[in-house]
């Protein structure tokens, strides 16, 4: 009876345990597609922005000012679709495994390190843009604008990007923590799983 009663307690401890480690990841989970889809909604509103001031001003401006604000529009489309893509993309995803979510959180910081080497590369074809603008007198106007639009959108995104990738890295020590709490550990009788409290 004695070993019933020890083996029921330990069994059920052991379920406790697991029951926290899935809470966690859970918690864990819903916190990262919340930073996302608060991300999307700041980047949706940036587009949004682009969309109507810019489109508006289109119309209203001439030379350089009206090419910079055409390329504002296109950008502002663009990033609206990314940032609805993206804020649907959060949906379902808080149930997921350890495995999972440790793929999801290191895919996610992946993202971000490599938008910022595409925000770099922006910023950078904004200023080439705007220098071939000066030797160019057939299309100055229209380099100079882009050129400036994109060294705009490409410092934006950089410092959206940055932030993100800085704010779900924090985030991240919270999962190493659940993982901490996980312990493979071998006996004489064979191979155990430990999860601590």
């Amino acid at each position: 009876m004695k070993k019933i009663i020890l083996t029921a307690a330990i069994l059920f401890s052991v379920f406790h345990s697991f029951s926290q480690t899935k809470d966690e990841l859970e918690i864990f989970n819903q916190g990262r597609n919340r930073i996302t889809k608060n991300a999307m909604i700041v980047l949706g509103g940036w587009s949004i922005a682009n969309l109507v001031y810019s489109g508006i001003a289109t119309g209203r401006t001439s030379g350089s000012d009206k090419y910079f604000h055409q390329m504002n529009v296109m950008w502002g489309g663009i990033n609206f679709g990314l940032a609805a893509l993206g804020y649907l993309g959060t949906r379902n995803k808080n149930s997921l495994s350890l495995t999972q979510s440790l793929k999801q959180q290191a895919g996610i910081e992946k993202t971000y390190m490599f938008n910022l080497g595409l925000d770099v590369a922006y910023v950078a074809s904004g200023f080439y843009l705007k220098e071939r603008g000066k030797n160019n007198t057939k299309n100055a106007e229209k380099f100079k604008g882009y050129g400036e639009s994109i060294i705009l959108q490409g410092a934006a995104l950089m410092v959206l990007d940055a932030v993100l990738f800085t704010v779900h890295n924090r985030h991240s020590k919270k999962l190493y923590k659940v993982v901490d709490k996980i312990q493979i550990a071998a006996t004489g009788d064979g191979i155990g799983l430990l999860v601590g409290l």
